[in-house]
Parts: C-alpha cells; sequence; structure tokens
C-alpha cells in the first residue's frame, strides 16, 4: 500500500511542478499540456530499478554500508536498461517511455553535478527529472521508512530551501516553495499522517 501511495503522491507533486511552472520564462516551451501529461504518466516508472536490488538491502532498516549504497544506485541504470529493452522490444520510441528513461535515470542528478549516476549538472539534467527529483525527496522526508522516521512538513520546507541551487534547480525549488500547502495537501490525501 505505501508503495502504491508514493507513486499517487510522486506523480501528483510532478505534475503539480510542472502546472506552476508552465508560465515561467525557462519552461514555456517545454511544459505544454502535453509534456506535462506525459512526464505524470511517466513518473510512476522512477523507481523501476528497484526490482533489481536485493530485497536485503531495499528492506535494511539501518543504514547501508558503503558496498550497499554502491548496489542501491544502480538501480538507475538497471531501470534505465530496462526501458531501452521495452523500446526494442516494440521497435518503436515512445515519448512516454523517452519521459520514463530520463526520469528513472537521472533522477538522483543533482544541479550541481555531485548526483548519480552520470554526474550531471544544472541543465544538462533533462527538465523530467529535475521535477522528478524534487518530488522523490519531498516524498522520501514526509515518509517513515524501515531505516527512518518521517520528517514535518515544516522541516522539510527548510531542508528543501537548504537545497536550493545545490541539488534542486533553483526555480523548480521556488515553484515547491511558493505552493508548499498544495504538496502538502497532496501529501495528506494519499496517506501521509504528518
Amino acid at each position: 500500500n505505501e508503495t502504491g501511495n508514493h507513486i499517487a503522491r510522486t506523480q501528483s507533486y510532478v505534475r503539480l511542478l510542472a502546472t506552476r511552472l508552465t508560465n515561467h520564462p525557462r519552461f514555456r516551451g517545454i511544459l505544454t499540456p502535453t509534456y506535462i501529461e506525459t512526464v505524470a504518466r511517466s513518473a510512476p516508472l522512477h523507481d523501476i530499478g528497484k526490482v533489481g536490488i536485493p530485497d536485503s538491502i531495499l528492506l535494511k532498516p539501518g543504514k547501508l554500508t558503503p558496498d550497499e549504497w554502491e548496489i542501491m544506485k544502480t538501480h538507475t541504470i538497471l531501470g534505465s536498461h530496462a526501458i531501452t529493452l521495452a523500446e526494442k522490444d516494440i521497435n518503436s520510441s515512445l515519448d512516454f517511455l523517452t519521459h520514463a528513461k530520463e526520469i528513472v535515470r537521472w533522477h538522483h542528478e543533482r544541479w550541481d553535478g555531485s548526483g548519480y549516476p552520470d554526474g550531471l549538472s544544472g541543465e544538462k539534467i533533462p527538465v523530467a527529472a529535475r521535477l522528478m527529483a524534487l518530488a522523490d525527496v519531498f516524498d522520501a522526508l514526509i515518509s517513515k521508512r524501515v531505516y527512518k522516521e518521517a520528517y514535518p512538513f515544516s522541516e522539510v520546507r527548510k531542508i528543501i530551501a537548504s537545497e536550493r541551487g545545490r541539488q534542486f534547480d533553483p526555480d523548480i525549488t521556488d515553484a515547491f516553495l511558493a505552493h508548499c500547502d498544495e504538496f502538502e495537501a497532496i501529501a495528506l490525501q494519499f496517506g501521509i499522517a504528518n
């Protein structure tokens, strides 16, 4: 149930972020209604590569060891490869799968270039992945996990604000901060008791 709620929440966050950025000069030409809908439909696949990660790592109640963390990080590559294989099977490239592959591979990249798996920075990170990065981190922070307690919304706002221009695209961060109440409403709607 929690995985399903996480998927519904992150999909809704991505759609909300993109919608709130449609009139922003940097995104006006990209965030069309069709693009937003396609990216929102692709968002639930963001962690599909975790099917290739052992449960002993995925469900570990404590901190991961450095070796376990390296294995966990491979979920981005595993997921990207899985989507590439799906594209080969259908012998076609679909916008849905193109955006899904961007999200899956690069949603852990950081604006400052210190993310993984490819160390992309700034505008080199596809917009879909930048949207997903903030949505995924927001949801991870407000959610209780086997290895951590949930943070309160007020603390999460501060954490995300502190990562503006470091982990997250500054303009996407500003859109999130300007509409925090809407993100919190989505979280509450889909099972977060914060």
